[in-house]
């Protein structure tokens, strides 16, 4: 028989499984929703190592005079930025959506 008391243990075995306290710092991410699972954290951490390269790449380039490169490879940057923020608001609507689906006893 399922009891309240039984959901409430579920729900908070469930919430134990799931949850991971990674220290990613997101310098890039406007809220402070960290992904939950691993490949997340590692595709996410992936993509802000690549965006800081692209930024310091172009500082570099600045420095050398190279007035078009820098251009482009901050224009490169900000559309990383912005496909690195649809992205993640896509799997996060797509993680509410399934979690709206599964019944309160999972």
């Amino acid at each position: 028989m399922i009891t309240r008391s039984n959901l409430a243990e579920q729900l908070r075995e469930y919430q134990n499984r799931s949850k991971h306290d990674w220290s990613s710092v997101s310098f890039f991410s406007s809220t402070s929703n960290i992904p939950s699972s691993r490949v997340d954290v590692v595709i996410f951490v992936i993509w802000e190592l690549v965006i800081l390269a692209f930024l310091v790449f172009s500082a570099v380039s600045l420095y050398f005079r190279h007035m078009r490169l820098a251009f482009i490879l901050v224009c490169v940057t900000m559309l990383m930025l912005l496909c690195m923020k649809i992205t993640k608001q896509v799997r996060l609507a797509r993680k509410k959506k399934r979690r709206m689906l599964l019944p309160l006893s999972m």
